[in-house]
């Protein structure tokens, strides 16, 4: 048990530290870092099973996760060649979270239509399924009779 305890914690550790760049990509003041990697690590777990839950719903969220660290590796290369000395755009903190928030808002709701026009012709496939096998069942009583 003691050993299953250290292998969930060093994860939550592992995934915390994983998401220290990403949480450059959007400021470098330090305690804003520090208390989103305090919250990681309490939080982390209860997150994965809520979204654990949802991934059947957001069909389309491993698309808009790499999206969004696409554009984050894009603004720390930036950011690096602005602090070297060469002349590129800055993006500013409030850019970010707003293509941020913008990706994830279009990757739930393009995610929640699929997966309802999914589940609308999973229905309709069941009812005609279900209406064929009635008829089936009726006109072979009819010929049994």
């Amino acid at each position: 048990m003691l050993i299953v305890m250290l292998a969930i914690g060093s994860t939550d550790i592992l995934f915390a530290l994983d998401s220290i760049p990403a949480i450059y990509g959007l400021t470098e003041e330090p305690y804003i870092v520090f208390t989103a990697n305090a919250f990681a690590l309490m939080g982390l777990r209860q997150l994965y099973f809520l979204i654990g839950g949802l991934l059947e719903k957001l069909v389309h969220l491993s698309y808009g996760l790499s999206v969004i660290l696409g554009f984050i590796g894009v603004k720390l290369v930036l950011h690096a060649l602005h602090e070297s000395g060469v002349h590129t755009p800055e993006i500013s903190t409030a850019f970010s979270l707003s293509v941020i928030c913008g990706v994830l808002v279009v990757t739930t709701i393009t995610s929640l239509y699929a997966s309802r026009e999914e589940r609308a012709a999973a229905r309709a496939a069941k009812e005609n399924g279900t209406e064929g096998a009635d008829e089936e069942s009726a006109e072979s009583a009819e010929h049994r009779s």
